[in-house]
């Protein structure tokens, strides 16, 4: 059989593929240009080199940080180191051992026998010793005025009872002069000038202590005697209450200093107008309540201060605490000596 015959396509596919054998060398061309284009235009793109040189930045920046913050790990490291050692130092002086520098504020501690169990048990532990060092303080202060105000009370009354006998009208200067001081011991007391508070407080006590004398010639001495113990027991009882208790006291400032401005007005009025024995003897009940209130808050106030002490302001503390506790026994023994006091 003729092959021609057999194969029909093949002389047809066979011009195909010299078609191909002639575009194949076309292939060539773009190869050899394509090649020419793309490495022309590569080296003319200017985003190839900005990313290029960009990269090169950012590798100089990372680097730069890195070494950064490699120093700062090291400080911080440092720093650590410090606080441990402060940590054991600080524990060492509460009879601490094996203090944990890591331990969080509520995990106990090992090593430590008795006392508080954490770092915040700590503080908790000083402050509650500040505490009781300044309430001390003022209580001890307080004794002292009321030592000096018993010695004026019977070294001093002739003398002050010729005064007012004389010039009737000087009570009302011994009344401005006692808020002077008042106003005066109020304003060292914020400069921080202990001196200057111990000063005023003596001279306040003194002439309280003169003033009284001449009340105590109204009334029996046993009389007195017996209502100052009565008066200390009470407000010892209401000044171990405010030490003592949970409950937050502070709410009843405003109310009790409403009160005093209500029973200085009512008061008032009853000597200049009224002139009422029964309302003078209810504005006395009404006085020993609220001097009685003022002395658990007063205490209370005390503590509540230490928070935000010092060891440079602890003496002005206990001084101020010391006076606002010695104004509420000396109105709480007037007020019982009216109401109970066997006169002459």
């Amino acid at each position: 059989m003729d092959q021609n015959f057999n194969n029909p396509y093949g002389n047809q596919f066979g011009g195909q593929n010299q078609f191909n054998n002639q575009y194949g060398g076309q292939n060539q061309f773009n190869a050899q240009y394509g090649n020419q284009y793309n490495n022309a235009y590569a080296d003319q793109n200017p985003y190839a080199q900005a990313n290029v040189q960009y990269n090169n930045q950012y590798s100089q920046f990372n680097a730069q940080y890195n070494n950064q913050y490699a120093q700062f790990n090291a400080q911080n490291a440092g720093f650590n180191a410090q606080n441990a050692q402060f940590a054991n130092q600080y524990g060492a002086g509460f009879g601490m051992q094996g203090f944990q520098p890591g331990a969080g504020m509520g995990q106990a501690m090992p090593g430590r026998s008795g006392g508080p169990t954490s770092f915040s048990g700590i503080v908790s532990e000083v402050t509650e010793t500040l505490q009781q060092k300044v309430v001390a303080k003022s209580f001890l202060y307080m004794v002292v005025a009321l030592i000096v105000t018993a010695i004026a009370a019977f070294a001093a009354p002739q003398a002050m009872a010729k005064i007012l006998i004389t010039h009737p009208s000087a009570i009302f200067g011994l009344v401005g002069l006692e808020l002077v001081i008042v106003i005066v011991s109020n304003i060292a007391i914020k400069k921080n000038n202990a001196a200057l508070t111990v000063v005023l407080y003596t001279v306040y006590s003194f002439l309280t202590g003169a003033t009284l004398g001449v009340v105590f010639w109204a009334y029996q001495l046993g009389s007195v005697v017996a209502i100052f113990l009565m008066t200390s027991a009470i407000f010892a009882i209401m000044a171990v209450y405010g030490m003592v208790t949970k409950r937050d006291l502070s709410s009843l400032g405003s109310i009790l200093l409403m009160s005093i401005l209500g029973i200085i007005i009512v008061s008032t009025v009853n000597i200049l107008f009224l002139h009422s024995e029964g309302l003078e003897l209810a504005i006395s009940y009404l006085g020993v309540a609220i001097f009685i209130g003022f002395t658990a808050y007063d205490t209370q106030k005390i503590k509540q201060k230490v928070a935000y002490a010092d060891s440079a302001n602890t003496e002005v503390l206990a001084l101020s605490g010391a006076f606002q506790l010695y104004l509420d026994f000396i109105n709480i023994f007037i007020r019982l000596l009216s109401i109970m006091g066997r006169r002459k």
